[in-house]
């Protein structure tokens, strides 16, 4: 990863809404395809000094970026992204999570249909923030789950690719938009940055359509991470899974190692940002994350 778009992951605005939105528009994806929508493709240069703007000036800021961030992540990051689409690109949302109906019953949902003005065309994107851990298997490949094992990378790329990227392929679709002044073929985009994170004592293999250039950390068993010293570890909880993060206080030992209690007696994944101080100027930032599992994961 270059040093700029290093910066621009991790850069410390102070309200974490526009930390969190700065990561969106550089974060790299989880996948290769035709159909990735990259914003920072068509991000006009100046947009930090708005988001600057907006961080030293909250009342300026767009109503989404004020309000509390919901407790569902995927929530939270749908709403990033529509003030990416509309407040820093200028493009209209003609829709946004729209049923799609056949006989009384809903067989789908479309994400976005926005106007691109750069290209003067309707597009529908499909989007999702993942974060995967890789399992090495026996037979030498590696398989990608979420932290609550029934999302995997693979399963996840398929369904954008095959199953929600088409649904203004349906009929059923067709006579929605229709209704709503929406013709004409729309083209797909998938939006999907997010981590992968690597086991710490054997070898993963990253699947072939995941760019190199993508975000990893490492992921580790509790009877591991107890062994070492975390005192300068701090959890992550969301919405700050999005974005590199800084602090001004040292890290707590202690509840770094509640945290990991935590993990042992309830069996539920804990993400950890491995924090170091920047002397110059007083913070601790991210130089790491680590996910943190119960022994009999997954």
């Amino acid at each position: 990863m270059d040093a700029n778009l290093k910066s621009e992951l991790t850069s410390p605005y102070q309200t974490p809404a526009i930390n969190h939105l700065a990561w969106l528009c550089q974060a790299p994806q989880l996948m290769h395809s035709p159909i990735i929508f990259e914003p920072a493709e068509y991000l006009p240069s100046n947009y930090p000094d708005l988001l600057k703007l907006w961080d030293e000036y909250p009342e300026a800021s767009p109503p989404l970026l004020r309000e509390p961030p919901q407790r569902r992540l995927g929530f939270y990051f749908e709403r990033l992204y529509q003030v990416l689409l509309e407040n820093l690109l200028g493009w209209p949302i003609l829709m946004k999570n729209q049923q799609i109906q056949s006989a009384g019953h809903t067989i789908g949902e479309l994400d976005f249909v926005v106007h691109n003005r750069a290209e003067d065309r309707i597009e529908h994107h499909e989007i999702a923030i993942k974060f995967y851990l890789g399992v090495p298997e026996p037979n030498g490949t590696t398989l990608w789950y979420g932290p609550n094992a029934r999302d995997r990378l693979d399963i996840k790329t398929t369904s954008l690719l095959e199953q929600q990227s088409r649904r203004t392929w349906l009929p059923e679709t067709i006579a929605m938009l229709s209704e709503y002044g929406i013709t004409g073929p729309l083209t797909s985009r998938i939006f999907m940055p997010g981590y992968l994170f690597y086991p710490d004592a054997s070898q993963a293999v990253t699947p072939d359509y995941v760019p190199s250039e993508h975000l990893r950390g490492r992921w580790m068993y509790v009877s591991h991470a107890k062994a070492l010293d975390t005192s300068h570890w701090v959890v992550l909880n969301k919405p700050h899974w999005i974005g590199g993060w800084f602090q001004r206080e040292k890290p707590d030992a202690e509840l770094a190692m509640d945290a990991l209690r935590r993990v042992e007696d309830r069996g539920i994944p804990q993400l950890f940002a491995v924090l170091r101080e920047d002397p110059r100027v007083g913070n601790w930032h991210e130089v790491d994350r680590v996910f943190v599992v119960p022994e009999d994961w997954p």
